[in-house]
């Protein structure tokens, strides 16, 4: 019986580190996200509403297809939206 607690809690810590691991992936893509919005409304205050066309085909074509007009337009939306709302932090202590 001692194995068999001894594996459930290898186990138990495993998934613990896998849930911390997917917790701050998805925290850093929020902070970029955000980070890439806030820039974005800031070059479309300077360089007019057409900027995000010419950067997603820059970006596209050096990161890949994933940075399309409509994902870069929902990062400044999103930007916009939580610079409005208040943010809660669920950080790890």
């Amino acid at each position: 019986m001692e194995y068999y607690n001894e594996i459930k809690e290898k186990l138990i810590n495993n998934e613990i580190v896998k849930k911390v691991k997917d917790y701050s992936k998805n925290r850093s893509d929020l902070n970029t996200y955000f980070e890439v919005g806030r820039l974005l409304s800031l070059a479309g205050k300077s360089y007019g509403d057409g900027i995000v066309k010419q950067y997603s085909i820059k970006l596209s074509n050096r990161l890949g297809k994933k940075y399309s007009v409509t994902s870069l337009k929902y990062m400044r939306q999103f930007y916009n939206y939580q610079k409005s709302q208040p943010v809660v932090d669920f950080s790890i202590p």
